[in-house]
């Protein structure tokens, strides 16, 4: 079992820990509920040393990216962040990423559970660009919340105003050289931060202690995952998955059909032209109930979709989730049924996201 260089730390501050994707991960420390209101309030400190980094450079580096994602990186420059997804030769997700534009390539941060698919995917495809997998050599922590620039500011000298949503920089935290990105997957303002792994304790420590008198605290996978549902933020392996085209999942925005060939480019000329059976769509219980991933969704006795994800919402005290359903059923205010422990239990399709922060800086329409 895999274990991030701030594994001791979490033993240390009494975490919970579980595997999570090969990983050794903290889910919890004091409770998740009770994180999740912290980032939602204050701010969260967050361990994402889990995810990867691939460094995409050499001769044809941006022909690979072009060729291997949906999204269009002919129109980033050096300090821009764009989300974007990885789809196979049928026009299905293989795994949604960032991807940083460098001065001498490309950084790709990748889910974890798709490590190996991924990296063996560019490699495939490579040709004389170099793929290598740096995951070992940097970590990523996440700050979080809506005075997550106040802490973080004691500890950088430029104006963190100046870096834009989906934008990052390279300077010195507490010291320590690291990419800063205003970047995350809780639906609050917030960065992620990626440095030198040896250095990892020393960050954690130093921001744990610049922020202690705004209530920063270390937050777990818990919570993160019922923020992200919160902002109706997918999560490969139920929103996303090899069976599933981004039209499906609502991601056409991140698909640029008109950039040129890309993999999975004609299939998914096929499926805008034909249409879609299903579609992703967010829900709340009218009924008691809690869903959860793999529940059947039914209308009138009639089988008609599956939830990927469901838990109860701390912000906006309700049971709430994400499934696919037929493309009959995906308006707003339809009611259907989730079937939960045997019992009948109904349920109706809301606007998404659940929660959206804003203000400048907060998450908007895009991510």
């Amino acid at each position: 079992m895999n274990q991030t260089p701030l594994y001791n730390l979490h033993l240390k501050y009494k975490a919970h820990m579980r595997e999570f994707s090969g990983w050794q991960m903290p889910i919890y420390y004091t409770g998740i509920i009770a994180e999740h209101k912290a980032v939602r309030q204050k701010a969260g400190l967050f361990d994402i040393s889990h995810m990867v980094r691939l460094k995409i450079e050499g001769i044809g580096a941006s022909d690979l990216v072009q060729r291997l994602t949906t999204n269009d990186v002919s129109v980033l420059k050096t300090g821009d962040i764009q989300y974007s997804l990885v789809c196979n030769q049928e026009g299905n997700i293989l795994d949604d990423i960032l991807v940083f534009s460098l001065d001498d390539g490309y950084l790709l941060v990748v889910n974890a559970g798709n490590k190996q698919t991924v990296l063996s995917w560019f490699k495939k495809w490579a040709g004389q660009a170099e793929v290598k997998d740096i995951s070992n050599q940097m970590s990523m922590a996440a700050i979080q919340g809506p005075i997550s620039q106040i802490i973080l500011q004691k500890l950088i000298d430029i104006n963190l105003s100046s870096i834009k949503y989906y934008h990052f920089t390279q300077e010195k935290i507490a010291g320590i050289t690291g990419f800063i990105s205003r970047t995350g997957y809780t639906g609050e303002d917030g960065f992620e931060l990626c440095f030198a792994s040896e250095k990892a304790k020393t960050l954690w420590l130093a921001l744990l202690s610049a922020g202690k008198d705004y209530g920063l605290q270390p937050i777990g996978l818990g919570a993160r995952d019922t923020l992200r549902l919160e902002a109706a933020l997918p999560l490969y392996g139920h929103e996303l998955s090899t069976q599933i085209n981004p039209f499906e999942a609502g991601l056409e925005r991140f698909v640029k059909l008109d950039k040129g060939d890309f993999l999975g480019r004609r299939s998914l000329i096929e499926v805008k032209k034909v249409g879609i059976n299903r579609k992703l769509v967010g829900f709340e219980m009218i009924d008691r109930g809690i869903p959860r991933a793999g529940y059947t969704v039914s209308k009138d006795g009639k089988h008609i979709g599956q939830v990927t994800s469901g838990s109860f919402s701390p912000t906006l005290d309700k049971n709430i989730g994400m499934g696919y359903v037929g493309t009959g059923y995906t308006h707003e205010g339809c009611e259907f049924e989730i079937e939960i422990r045997g019992k009948s239990t109904g349920a109706r399709v809301v606007k998404t996201p659940f929660y959206k922060k804003s203000g400048e800086g907060g998450k908007k329409e895009e991510y």
